[in-house]
């Protein structure tokens, strides 16, 4: 073999090690409900691996299955804190890269998982779909560098910020037209070992297409952010940072069914029924 030949050998071996390596860090996690308790459980096909102990420490499997469709899935995450980046794709609004990310708060309160249904207070007649990547912090951070901020990044799962329009235009802060229980579908699992700044990003209402692109467009990165907001709160395992909306969105209707899909990630589904107290 000649040395060109070997070359080419030893720069293939490399990369399927390499691939290999970081096939085996991702990781899917659900949160479930099942028999009236809730467990945590690694996600393998159709089928939930319980496990115990701690999701962002030590954990381990403890020998029971069980299938997908006989679960009720929760938010991937317990969080105490969910922020939200405005303004982070071109297609949608965009800002300055050069300053610091547009935040606001959405509540613990508005997170449902997926598959539940979005139940609409009755005076909510302008709700719009945001699909959206969301990143899950996995420890305690705090003044933490671009550098080293993703080293406290957990994972990531498909978030959807709804929006009441109106209310986000009228009110003194968008808490009610963002944070209104159920406007905050999370999951169906966070997941390890992603690169959250290359990942293809697609919502359907109805089964049709209405936003697709790429992580790569945003704005304000992950680092950036996660950098950011630890200057001024102590970030938990568990707080969740929705980071942004890209292209078009529209209101929804009593029935319409949204799904936002993040390759390698998979799909967040939820319908919405109108006319809530």
């Amino acid at each position: 073999m000649n040395r060109s030949a070997l070359a080419c050998l030893l720069s293939a071996i490399v990369s399927i090690g390499i691939a290999q390596a970081r096939a085996a860090d991702v990781m899917k996690y659900v949160r479930y409900q099942h028999g009236g308790e809730s467990h945590f459980g690694v996600l393998d096909g159709d089928t939930v691996i319980e496990h115990a102990g701690d999701l962002f420490g030590t954990k381990k499997a403890t020998g029971r299955t069980i299938a997908l469709d006989q679960v009720r899935l929760l938010p991937p995450a317990n969080a105490s804190k969910v922020f939200a980046v405005g303004m982070n794709f071109a297609s949608h609004l965009s800002s300055s890269s050069k300053a610091p990310p547009p935040l606001f708060l959405k509540l613990p309160s508005s997170l449902i998982g997926d598959k539940a249904d979005i139940v609409l207070p009755a005076d909510a007649t302008n709700v719009h779909f945001e699909g959206e990547l969301v990143l899950v912090i996995g420890k305690a951070t705090k003044n933490i560098s671009r550098e080293d901020a993703m080293a406290h990044v957990f994972g990531v799962t498909a978030g959807n910020d709804l929006t009441e329009r109106y209310w986000q235009g009228s009110d003194l802060q968008w808490m009610r037209a963002k944070a209104s229980d159920g406007f905050g579908p999370v999951g169906p699992a966070v997941v390890t070992g992603l690169d959250p700044n290359s990942l293809l990003l697609t919502t359907r209402l109805n089964g049709k297409v209405v936003q697709q692109e790429n992580t790569t467009n945003m704005i304000h990165k992950p680092a950036k952010v996660v950098s950011y907001l630890s200057r001024y709160f102590t970030l938990m395992p568990g707080d969740m940072i929705f980071m942004g909306t890209p292209g078009r969105t529209s209101s929804l209707e009593n029935g319409d069914v949204v799904s936002v899909t993040i390759d390698g990630i998979g799909t967040l589904t939820n319908r919405i029924v109108s006319g809530g107290s």
